[in-house]
């Protein structure tokens, strides 16, 4: 084990995009009768598709979607929205 802090540098390629294609899962999670902050956590954690419901295609949709990123962004967002 090393005290080193490891760096890990992550690029958005579409945020726009990103966001667009959050929302269509979020709404194709509520329209089946989810949680879609629950079912959208747990995906991001387990990376298992199956917490995301295929209406609409939404299965499909988020596994075009980098974690990573998905992270990072949601981050930057709270922090920018905790400093206003």
């Amino acid at each position: 084990m090393t005290d080193k802090t490891r760096e890990i540098e992550i690029g958005y390629k579409n945020e726009a995009e990103v966001r667009k294609t959050v929302v269509t899962i979020y709404n194709a999670l509520i329209e089946k009768g989810y949680n879609p902050v629950s079912q959208l956590v747990g995906y991001i954690l387990s990376e298992d598709p199956t917490y995301i419901t295929t209406h609409n295609n939404a299965r499909g949709l988020v596994r075009r979607i980098d974690r990573f990123e998905l992270l990072q962004m949601m981050l930057q967002d709270f922090i920018k929205k905790s400093e206003e």
